[in-house]
């Protein structure tokens, strides 16, 4: 990773903050994008105190015009960038069926924003990031998916819809750029399984810590029988971007755990 550039949306976040030790512990120049930009200070200062220099962008990933320009940017600074990880993302509320609701409840605006955010967010810097990887001839994309792409997990169904399409669109990506620019551009992305994040904690934790029926639901179907530590994408991501895997392309890895393998039985 020495001497490469690299850029994580969504760097603020609870799975961005290992993204970001990930690539940065191992020597490349990281810049995260983040619309809240006291977040992204607070992230920038958490490093300094590792001695590793981070440089943060304002940039909602939705906004075509705001991520042009921190591609200009991170241009402008480091002169390249090498690496892409679309790790924005998220869900509402509104976007999900409740147990004590149905299908004809759910938000159609709530789902639209989800998908947006979730797929749109991934499309978008892709696109702006892919311009100067082709003109320099090298570059790997990294989407961040989810288990609920592959297996559609109950409630999350703006969610789920929104990553299966990442699934799909990260595929295509990598034919995409293979077929039209050479083999020196890769795409793939990491599904992770369940890790504890801000969004998702008082669904699977209790306040006092022990596991909600949803919880407890989803540990009976992991084999190793925990959740996931954010440290444990990292070598994920390491091996994706690294050059030695060249010929590693169109891919989603799943690091859950097992959950994708256990068929309940």
């Amino acid at each position: 990773m020495k001497n490469k550039v690299a850029v994580i949306t969504g760097g603020n976040g609870t799975l961005g903050h290992a993204f970001v030790q990930a690539l940065a512990g191992a020597g490349a120049r990281v810049f995260i994008l983040g619309r809240n930009a006291e977040k992204s200070a607070r992230v920038v200062e958490e490093f300094a105190k590792k001695n590793l220099t981070i440089e943060a962008i304002q940039c909602d990933v939705l906004d075509e015009g705001a991520v042009a320009g921190a591609v200009e940017e991170v241009l402008s600074k480091a002169g390249r960038v090498d690496i892409l990880v679309n790790g924005a993302g998220g869900n509402r509320p509104g976007a999900t069926v409740g147990p004590e609701g149905s299908i004809f409840d759910l938000g159609i605006d709530d789902f639209r924003q989800v998908n947006d955010l979730n797929l749109l967010g991934t499309v978008i810097p892709s696109i702006a990031f892919a311009k100067p990887m082709v003109e320099q001839g090298s570059g790997c994309i990294v989407n961040i998916s989810s288990m609920a792409a592959l297996l559609p997990i109950t409630r999350v169904v703006g969610y789920s819809a929104a990553k299966a399409a990442v699934d799909n669109f990260t595929r295509w990506l990598a034919v995409e750029l293979a077929h039209k620019y050479g083999e020196g551009i890769r795409v793939n992305a990491i599904a992770p399984g369940f890790f504890i994040a801000e969004q998702n904690r008082s669904l699977l934790l209790n306040e006092d810590g022990s596991l909600t029926k949803r919880g407890e639901t989803i540990i009976s179907q992991t084999p190793v029988k925990r959740f996931g530590e954010a440290e444990e994408l990292m070598s994920t991501l390491l091996w994706l971007c690294d050059d030695g895997s060249k010929f590693v392309n169109g891919i989603v890895v799943p690091v859950d755990g097992g959950f994708s393998a256990f068929c309940g039985v």
